[in-house]
């Protein structure tokens, strides 16, 4: 069986209660090529797209701890930006277009391993009137 890399999900899929971002977009480096005079920023190996990063809470009541948080990695020609949040929130809802997940596997620091997903997408926007844009935040 032939199986993707990366796996197309829909954000509704990845994230059913909504997602808030709770960093600024910033460009990721490239530590293998970058040395300590000279930053060199990653691109996407099949579209060549500079790669950029947005820390994001899932909006699940039920997520664990070390799953609440995660980076999403954006391929985009110019820095995307975040919607404006909404007054007296300190966080912006935020939904993501064009997404893949790719599964790995992370370290946990005492000897065990588990699987973790790695996410990218292509845009990210102000949510409309979709499933997580209904849903309550915890």
């Amino acid at each position: 069986m032939a199986m993707p890399r990366k796996i197309k999900v829909t954000f509704d899929d990845a994230f059913p209660y909504g997602a808030y971002a709770v960093s600024a977009v910033t460009e990721v480096r490239d530590f293998d090529r970058s040395t300590k005079d000279r930053a060199v920023f990653a691109t996407d190996e099949e579209t060549g797209l500079p790669i950029w990063s947005v820390d994001v809470i899932d909006g699940d009541p039920d997520a664990r701890k070390a799953d609440r948080t995660v980076s999403i990695k954006i391929l985009s020609k110019v820095q995307p930006v975040l919607p404006a949040h909404a007054p007296g929130s300190p966080f912006t809802q935020v939904v993501f277009e064009g997404m893949t997940a790719t599964p790995y596997v992370a370290e946990t620091g005492n000897g065990r391993a588990r699987l973790a997903w790695s996410f990218r997408a292509t845009e990210v926007r102000a949510p409309r009137n979709s499933a997580a844009a209904n849903k309550p935040a915890a």
